[in-house]
């Protein structure tokens, strides 16, 4: 198939300068289009092979696999977004308290710049600072020291530099996927709303353009913000979105305000980000001699190492539950991985239930800042299921109702009918992003009209090859990796490793079918030195 470029567009162009080229109610209704359909409706269309739609991290590694195995850019497509593949997540770990400068939960080999995993990031940090400090951390790590994790910033500056050398940004197609639908004959069309005004080499304003492809890829991440059913209330009914906030939101203004006047905060969440928003309100507080107060709402209070049985144990101490990374390392390349591999249905759906939970790695700073705050008295704890949230009295901060944990290991005074209140000038939610695949409407319509299905966890159902089951169009296929697969063979999928070897799984099967040659040994390694040299592909 040749690259990137547009088919019979003369009639296509006319009609859309006279106001088509957008989808009809048949193309909305039917589930298998013909070449006929869409030049009727006036959409423009681009032949290429191969499409990547999300234009993030997922994307990006998948292309720098595609790349080095030496698929031309003219062959692949990226549609999304996003301008940079990093952008959505920098903005996530940016809002949630994480900046350029502080570290990521990523170990020190998951490197989306390089599939090699060598120079990993400690090596490159202790050869940019001249300190074997990295070094020793990664050899002594986790017995005499926590895991190294790698600076947010170091990774978004390193994808950077790999997006300009296999040049990336040549393939980006930027806007919003509508929809992909299957093709009469195989393959697929993949509906992009671009920018307005002349796109994707169409040499006209439309309002869709259709890229037809044997091969499909999506990489969307989550899809959307999570809000907790008291706090998505209190937002509904009382029109006030300043005091209640999720950590993956904009809240600037809630340290701001904490800066102009002595106030309390009510954390909900016991993972990573609510551990680096209270290291931000504690650093605040002790950099800037404030008065902040801190309630720490748990869902369910750890206290001690739990797990199914010895070989399967966490760490847990005041509330929190304490692991390295979001999964056993062992998922990415160990026994847990080639288990994971032969499980089926329920069995799969209980193994991801036993290895999963709210969790946070071990961080000495914090750790002595909460005790501190515990010993002083500034920082709360609380453990309990919130029923309520409304405004307080004269509209200063709000006022949780939460029913008491008989459980919890802490003692905690309640009213007669098992509740009590907790006052607090300013909400923030950490607990987490949205799961539900079905609030994405690009992943509802593929459930809906493409035949994918859900796996055992609720989530889109890949093979191991991670090709979307029931996708299947004659040559064509669609493969998915990132949040939305979770639930499938290969556990781990949202981290900067997962999507790697997602990307490698899914190379793998396109080389098996031809669409590009095998990463041999001789290849690997000289595209390494390349890479090493800051060379292009060839």
């Amino acid at each position: 198939m040749p690259g990137p470029q547009s088919r019979g567009f003369g009639d296509a162009e006319r009609r859309t300068r006279s106001g088509r080229g957008d989808l009809t109610p048949e193309l909305i209704e039917t589930d298998v289009w013909t070449d006929v359909m869409v030049e009727q409706a006036g959409i423009p269309v681009v032949d290429v092979p191969f499409v990547t739609v999300g234009s993030g991290i997922g994307s990006f590694v998948t292309v720098d696999y595609l790349r080095i195995c030496g698929v031309p850019l003219d062959r692949i497509v990226v549609l999304g977004p996003q301008d940079v593949p990093w952008h959505s997540y920098e903005y996530l770990t940016r809002v949630s308290q994480i900046p350029r400068g502080e570290r990521l939960r990523s170990d020190s080999a998951s490197t989306p710049d390089n599939i090699w995993g060598f120079p990993s990031y400690a090596v490159r940090e202790a050869w940019a600072t001249r300190s074997i400090k990295p070094l020793w951390n990664v050899a002594v790590e986790p017995i005499f020291a926590n895991y190294y994790t790698p600076k947010a910033g170091h990774a978004f500056e390193s994808m950077e530099k790999e997006c300009h050398r296999i040049g990336y940004l040549q393939c980006l197609r930027q806007g919003q996927v509508r929809m992909i639908r299957r093709r009469a004959g195989g393959g697929y069309f993949t509906i992009l709303t671009p920018p307005s005004g002349p796109e994707a080499g169409v040499g006209a304003p439309t309002k869709r353009i259709a890229f037809r492809s044997q091969w499909v890829h999506v990489a969307i991440g989550y899809p959307g913000i999570k809000l907790l059913p008291d706090l998505q209330a209190f937002r509904e009914t009382y029109r006030d979105a300043s005091k209640v906030v999720n950590a993956y939101e904009p809240h600037e203004h809630i340290y701001q305000a904490l800066q102009r006047r002595p106030g309390t905060v009510m954390i909900r969440g016991a993972g990573i980000v609510a551990s680096r928003v209270l290291q931000r309100l504690i650093d605040d507080r002790d950099a800037l001699g404030l008065q902040t107060q801190i309630v720490h709402l748990f869902r369910t209070y750890v206290d001690k190492s739990h797990g199914p049985h010895i070989f399967m144990r966490r760490r847990g101490k005041d509330g929190w539950a304490y692991q390295g990374f979001n999964y056993p390392k062992s998922v990415w390349g160990g026994q847990l991985k080639a288990r994971m591999r032969t499980l089926e249905g329920h069995e799969r759906a209980e193994a991801y239930k036993q290895m999963g939970g709210t969790n946070t790695p071990v961080r000495d700073s914090w750790q002595e800042q909460l005790k501190r705050g515990r010993r002083e008295g500034w920082y709360r704890v609380a453990v309990g299921k919130a029923e309520s949230l409304v405004p307080a009295a004269g509209g200063q901060g709000v006022v949780a109702t939460v029913r008491v944990d008989p459980h919890a290991s802490i003692t905690q005074e309640s009213r007669p009918d098992g509740t009590f209140e907790l006052y607090a000038d300013y909400v923030i939610d950490c607990t987490g992003l949205e799961a539900d695949v079905r609030e994405h409407r690009l992943l509802a319509d593929l459930l809906d009209h493409t035949g994918a299905g859900i796996n055992p966890v609720g989530r889109m159902d890949v093979d191991r090859n991670f090709e979307l089951i029931g996708t299947r169009n004659g040559n064509g296929r669609i493969y998915a990796s990132g949040s939305a697969t979770l639930g499938g063979y290969f556990p781990g999928v949202d981290t900067f490793l997962g999507l790697q070897i997602a990307a490698l799984e899914i190379v793998d099967d396109l080389a098996k079918q031809g669409f590009c040659s095998r990463l041999s040994p001789w290849r690997s390694t000289a595209q390494w030195w390349r890479w090493a040299r800051g060379k292009g592909v060839d």
